[in-house]
């Protein structure tokens, strides 16, 4: 017979009957004496091998591994080719140098990736250490990993749920909010079920274990952050910037061999040839280049009261268009309040607060009776009734009570509970039952506060709680509509409380009907999400990712973490747990949530920074290589060594990284990689440049009838200035003399490059030597050369939609679309 690995079936055959479902007085008196004893001790150790412990797998991945992953992409596939290749030759300096380039980049990729797997420790450390289970007939305590399904439980006041489970007996109150999204602690009592991680605020009771380990609720919630894994941006564009270089350049490196072959070139030329065409068609420091523009970012926004935990996390910030925002803790405050207070004849709002605060426990972890005191004694009253005994919060009547002294001398029984319950101690009047439901109906939780003689009570008003938004969240949400930014929320409340939320934070929109989120979900049709499961936001990331969206979620508990790890951006609030933190992209070190707001602009003043990277990167690759060709077809011999290509790509590649320091501005709409666009922007600035160093070469050539070693030379000088030209030409988007100021170390960093090259140039260090005067010559030709690009920069910028800043023609639209069916409904409401 095959073991039995379905939980519920071991619970419906020790209990004798399904949970839920009525039976015979046989099984219930089977049910009662399990109760009794609990599993015995064989049966528990029979159960724990059939399921295995009651843990969270570990799953972390081996740091050798991580690290050796960082060698295995296409820009380090380029880097290793280019080192076997100089091993080949005998070139040991320079395998060195390209060799340290490749460690250098996956020691940047790999500290990215440092805290991946953080969330799902912190998940295994929310679970409890210990629990009280019947065993044999007696209770003891076990460590919590050790339960199995049947096992009998007791959960007690301040305890953590050790798994998931279906109440027996007794009557507790459970926090349940960092697991299911209520915002209000639910009473529990025989019949409910409850889920692992619950915390419970009140009461003791005893239940039986239906699940354990991965399936449990917590469980899923682990499995959903580990499996949970979308391409960052930046990923995507690394790969396709590769990809269009590696498939243009190829073409050209096929085309320089054949050519060389006609020449009837020796081998011996040929392969350094072939090698320093290669090391040119290497991006080799964009990945570098994208991990230092974030990790700039970050530092930024860690002075703003953000901290990212990801570094790919600050630039998908930039590009992000749709935010789904939590509710509980995340737009609202996370704590109780009482809002309305409805009296009736002959009180006053003052008169009940006070009586249902001495009706209150004082202290103690009940956040209804925390938050009713702390209302009443912001409006408090001199003629209050004296406490003279306090009967705590009874899960059976559903009410506390107390009994106090009023200014006569009188004695005065005071009750607070659910209405139901107190209505029927005084006499029933209309308007409270209206009162009652009015209140309900816009998702409030509703006490009723009854005083008097134990013969002639009153009922003397009506108490509302909720949860209350952040002061800051309407203008949050209002802000990031002007950003481009659509914010729908999605919690696990009730719609009802919802709505009233969204309506409040001015999220007015439709209310997405109950059921499975469509797959086919876009985030204008709906302003709400309620009733939510943490695998339903995890669901509508995803929805929202497969219809091109770049998706942000912000939230708090652990029910929001598989979403947190699946959005591009995934932000946890200040009082967010450990789950949530560790499976977000980026922290709010603060409170309140104009880190959000922060992020978006650091964003996307970090995209443009790394754009400009890129279109610069592209074109040098572009026109380096076809220069080679050039230089082949003028000279008859390559124009440049495999050395000397080494050293562009140190000194220019590496030093126009600072880059990511200059001072740009954010784009008024979201970002989005249009690689195709900057392919060919790149190409065109590139194709200028080439045709500037062919014509320094050229004068070199036929005006000086410089030998070739000399034109080797001025090949690399013209090379490194007239790439420090395109950098000023293109580093906005506008002209030369309209743009921002540049960057201390974009300056600092061009002085080095044009000095490193000027000194090896004219000292004659690895190449033969230039007189001072043509090296002079060759800046101040580049200098010119970056005022003729400018011009050229505008219009190519321009027709190719560089210039408006990425997507903003499709993002103003869309915008315009969110704008127009938020007045639409405005006008219908």
């Amino acid at each position: 017979m095959e073991p039995n690995n379905d939980p519920s079936k071991v619970i419906e055959s020790k209990y004798g009957a399904k949970r839920g479902a009525k039976s015979d007085a046989k099984s219930t008196g089977a049910a009662e004496d399990h109760l009794l004893s609990g599993l015995t001790s064989d049966e528990a150790h029979r159960l724990l091998t059939q399921f295995g412990p009651n843990t969270m797998p570990d799953t972390n991945m081996h740091p050798l591994r991580m690290a050796l992953e960082k060698f295995w992409a296409p820009v380090p596939w380029m880097l290793e080719a280019a080192v076997v290749l100089e091993l080949v030759l005998g070139k040991y300096v320079e395998a060195v140098i390209i060799a340290g380039l490749l460690v250098f980049n996956a020691a940047l990729g790999l500290f990215q990736e440092s805290r991946a797997q953080a969330t799902l420790t912190a998940l295994k450390s929310r679970l409890a250490l210990n629990a009280s289970v019947r065993r044999d007939g007696v209770w003891k305590i076990i460590p919590a990993a050790e339960l199995v399904p049947g096992d009998v439980v007791k959960l007690s006041l301040g305890g953590v749920v050790a798994a998931d489970v279906h109440i027996t007996g007794g009557e507790v109150l459970l926090d349940q909010s960092m697991l299911t999204g209520e915002s209000v602690p639910i009473e529990a009592g025989v019949g409910v079920e409850t889920f692992a991680g619950a915390l419970v605020r009140r009461g003791e009771a005893e239940a039986g274990v239906t699940a354990t380990g991965v399936r449990t609720k917590f469980g899923r919630t682990a499995e959903l952050v580990r499996t949970a894994h979308v391409v960052s941006s930046q990923q995507k564009a690394v790969l396709r910037v590769v990809r269009n270089l590696a498939a243009f350049n190829s073409i050209v490196i096929v085309v320089l061999v054949a050519y060389a072959y006609f020449l009837k070139m020796p081998l011996a030329e040929i392969i350094p040839l072939v090698l320093t065409a290669v090391l040119a068609s290497i991006p080799v420091a964009l990945p570098a280049t994208f991990t230092l523009a974030a990790a700039l970012g970050a530092r930024a926004l860690a002075k703003l009261g953000v901290l990212p935990t990801r570094l790919s996390a600050v630039d998908e910030a930039g590009t992000t268009d749709v935010l789904c925002s939590d509710k509980t803790g995340t737009l609202t405050q996370n704590a109780l309040t009482v809002t309305t207070i409805h009296p009736m004849n002959g009180f006053d709002e003052a008169h009940v607060l006070a009586l249902a605060s001495l009706a209150s426990a004082d202290g103690g972890q009940d956040p209804v009776d925390a938050a009713i005191r702390a209302a009443a004694l912001s409006k408090g009253i001199s003629d209050a009734p004296k406490l003279v005994k306090f009967e705590s919060f009874d899960p059976a009547k559903k009410m506390s009570e107390a009994t106090a002294t009023d200014s006569t001398g009188g004695t005065q029984r005071i009750v607070k509970g659910a209405f139901s319950v107190v209505i029927g101690l005084v006499q029933r009047t209309p308007t409270a039952t209206v009162a009652v439901n009015e209140l309900e109906r816009q998702g409030f939780r509703v006490l009723a506060v009854a005083a008097g003689p134990q013969t002639a009570m009153k009922l003397a008003g009506l108490v509302a709680l909720s949860d209350p938004p952040r002061s800051d969240s309407a203008a949050l949400v209002t802000e990031l509509h002007e950003l481009g930014v659509r914010t729908v929320m999605v919690t696990g409340d009730a719609p009802a409380t919802a709505a009233i939320v969204a309506h409040a934070v001015g999220l007015d929109g439709a209310i997405c009907p109950p059921g499975p989120i469509p797959d086919n979900v876009h985030p204008e049709q709906f302003a709400v999400y309620a009733g939510v499961l943490p695998e339903d936001k995890y669901k509508l990331v995803k929805a929202f990712q497969k219809g091109g969206h770049t998706v942000g979620m912000c939230g708090d508990g652990a029910n929001d973490a598989p979403a947190l790890r699946q959005a591009q951006i995934g932000i946890a609030v200040s009082t967010a747990t450990d789950v949530a933190k560790s499976a977000a992209g980026m922290v709010l070190t603060e409170p309140g949530l104009a880190g959000i707001v922060a992020a978006v602009k650091e964003g996307r003043i970090t995209f443009q920074r790394i754009q400009t990277y890129t279109l610069n990167s592209i074109a040098k690759k572009i026109v380096t290589v076809l220069f080679l060709i050039a230089g082949l077809v003028m000279t008859g011999h390559a124009i440049l060594t495999p050395l000397l290509m080494v050293i562009v790509m140190v000194a220019g590649d590496f030093l126009a990284m600072s880059l990511t320091t200059d001072n740009v501005r954010p784009s008024p709409t979201p970002n989005e990689w249009h690689i195709g666009k900057l392919t060919m922007a790149g190409a065109a600035m590139g194709i200028c440049l080439l045709a500037f160093c062919i014509g320094i070469l050229a004068i070199g050539k036929f005006g000086m009838n410089l030998g070739i070693e000399t034109l080797r030379t001025l090949a690399f000088v013209v090379l490194v200035f007239g790439s420090q030209a395109t950098i000023y030409a293109i580093r906005e988007r506008r002209h030369l003399w309209a743009c921002s100021r540049p960057s201390l170390w974009l300056v600092a960093s061009s002085v080095t490059d044009i000095g490193i090259a000027s000194l090896l140039a004219i000292s004659g260090i690895a190449m033969t030597p230039l007189p001072p005067l043509m090296v002079a010559g060759t800046l101040a030709a580049a200098t010119a050369f970056a005022f003729i690009l400018d011009l050229a920069k505008v219009p190519i910028f321009s027709r190719l939609g560089v210039a408006e800043r990425p997507s903003d023609r499709s993002l103003t639209h869309k915008t315009k679309g969110i704008r127009g069916l938020g007045a639409q409904r405005r006008s219908s409401s």
